[in-house]
């Protein structure tokens, strides 16, 4: 089965209408993001998703930090011209590869983060690139400028913001056409709709891509207990998996479980099926190849107006699921 392509806002990007979050492939400093990994499994998931028409992967600088796009690297080496490249910078990252924690969005650290996405992922370009969040201390508009040199010297192929409010938006499509945004969006986190930012995207021609579509895992049903995630898993830190919430969140994800049983799939396929029925990119992330394929077959899934309204109706709009991160993140969020 070949994946649907669609066009991501405007500007002339072509994507498969599912993509492949990368980010739990490496490890991350000293941890995990979601537990351990294994490097061929995951070079061999980004093999699989090619094979099945998925050749839109996801990725940034701070993950690792750089292991993630060396990760990548290694798995498309040889076959770049197949593969669409998202990266992100923005997370300051200094000169002893060390996060530093801060954002920086100015003119020459924007060129300096592209050149090392560039080496680590041993490419001349990338195809989509992403300010991961926003500067505040810095006008949009250097940082946008700084990108669409980027674009004129072909480095840079299209022009992505992440988690930003409309008003940033307005003034970034204002410098340089903006193709996507991507923020977190599932059934579990519709803030992005809550905000108008999806009205003010699909007003302006941008394309919105949802990493975390299946609410960090809880929609994978994987999870039924806080001790089913690993120790050093940096989901026992979110709101969202603190007890208030947590137990709240399953009694919703039995809800949905009944409703893909009735359609003979999984509630993970579901949920993502319910994403890309609205017209948006999600990108689930995974390091395995059957949940890979299992995600892939969602993108296959109809859903008929009455399916979509029941779904909405189990976790309605403004429903409160808990914060997608802790108090520090939170505050990045524009």
């Amino acid at each position: 089965m070949e994946i649907k392509k669609i066009a991501l806002g405007n500007a002339g990007l072509t994507v498969p209408i599912i993509g492949l979050g990368c980010m739990g492939m490496t490890g991350f400093e000293d941890g995990h993001m979601y537990g351990p990994a294994d490097e061929q499994e995951a070079i061999a998931t980004i093999h699989r998703s090619l094979a099945l028409g998925g050749n839109f992967l996801d990725t940034a600088d701070l993950y690792g930090p750089f292991k993630n796009e060396q990760l990548i690297a290694k798995a498309i080496g040889g076959n770049r011209k197949n593969y669409i490249i998202a990266t992100k910078f923005g997370w300051e990252i200094d000169d002893n590869n060390k996060v530093t924690w801060a954002i920086n969005g100015k003119k020459e650290y924007v060129k300096k983060a592209l050149e090392r996405s560039l080496k680590n992922l041993k490419t001349d370009y990338i195809d989509l690139y992403y300010m991961h969040r926003l500067d505040k201390s810095t006008p949009i508009e250097e940082t946008v400028e700084a990108m669409a040199e980027l674009v004129k010297e072909g480095k840079v192929g299209y022009v992505g913001l992440s988690e930003v409010s409309s008003e940033t938006v307005r003034r970034a499509h204002a410098v340089h056409p903006v193709t996507a945004v991507q923020s977190e969006y599932s059934l579990f986190e519709r803030s992005v709709e809550e905000r108008g930012v999806l009205a003010t995207l699909q007003e302006l021609g941008i394309g919105f891509v949802a990493y975390s579509p299946l609410g960090r895992g809880f929609l994978s049903g994987q999870i039924r207990s806080i001790d089913d995630l690993p120790e050093n898993d940096f989901r026992r830190a979110i709101p969202r998996f603190q007890e208030e919430h947590f137990y709240k969140n399953i009694e919703l994800v039995k809800a949905i479980e009944v409703m893909a049983a009735e359609k003979q799939v999984s509630a993970s396929q579901l949920a993502l099926a319910w994403i890309i029925s609205k017209g948006i990119l999600p990108i689930p992330g995974t390091k395995r190849v059957k949940y890979l394929e299992q995600n892939i077959a969602a993108a296959s899934i109809a859903l008929s107006d009455p399916d979509l309204a029941k779904l909405e109706n189990i976790i309605p709009l403004g429903t409160d699921t808990g914060d997608a991160y802790d108090e520090f993140s939170m505050g990045l969020i524009d």
